[in-house]
């Protein structure tokens, strides 16, 4: 008799992605922070020792804990190579068709060579109701009890906890920015994706995550 698996979400940390806004089993939140890279080597001596410091800075701001993570994937250029094609398909110059036909062979000579690839910048900035020092000592014991489960809120403590987690967002993106870095913090629609594509490695390659708005589910 053949053993029926047990769904993947069994082996997920992830309750559910509510409002932009990662809620795990334990009844932490957590958002995600997508963040721009600069090239520290081509900057000049003082720029690199501007940035050293504006990193110490940001850390000693940091009153809660933060995750920092680098995503190396595969770089996808399959449309990229798809739209010169068609470039050099429509295109009435003959030096421009021949011009793009030479760099479509240079691409494809660097993917022979070998695989392009891409970083991604990631900042997971948690919050822990149980660590929120303004509950009463009752109040973050009962909770500590439910650990054991997954935590479910409703709609007004949901909020409540979104805010307190908003503020911390605010304040990494702040110092992000005065270190010259851009940022954004991932939606809901970003959030599915990224998993998606971390769990899914190679189905996500060739089978596209749709967008959520699309789909029939309840809000």
């Amino acid at each position: 008799m053949a053993v029926k698996a047990a769904p993947t979400k069994k082996y997920l940390d992830i309750s559910e992605i509510r409002e932009d806004v990662i809620i795990l089993k334990d009844g932490t939140l957590r958002s995600v922070i997508l963040c721009a890279s600069v090239n520290f080597a081509l900057k000049s001596p003082e720029e690199q020792n501007a940035l050293i410091y504006g990193y110490i800075e940001f850390l000693n701001s940091l009153e809660h804990p933060m995750q920092i993570v680098v995503q190396s994937r595969k770089l996808d250029i399959e449309g990229y190579l798809r739209r010169l094609h068609e470039a050099e398909r429509t295109q009435t110059n003959d030096l421009l068709k021949i011009q793009i036909s030479s760099y479509i062979d240079y691409i494809n000579e660097l993917i022979e060579i070998g695989e392009i690839m891409t970083k991604r910048f990631f900042l997971i900035i948690p919050y822990n109701p149980l660590g929120d020092k303004n509950k009463s000592f009752w109040s973050r014991l009962s909770e500590v009890f439910k650990t054991g489960k997954i935590i479910k809120f409703n709609k007004e403590k949901f909020l409540k906890y979104k805010e307190s987690l908003n503020l911390r967002l605010i304040n990494v993106q702040s110092n992000l920015k005065s270190m010259g870095l851009d940022s954004v913090i991932l939606d809901t629609q970003g959030l599915i994706e990224l998993f998606y594509n971390v769990y899914n490695p190679k189905t996500s390659q060739n089978q596209r995550l749709r967008d959520i708005s699309g789909l029939d589910i309840e809000r």
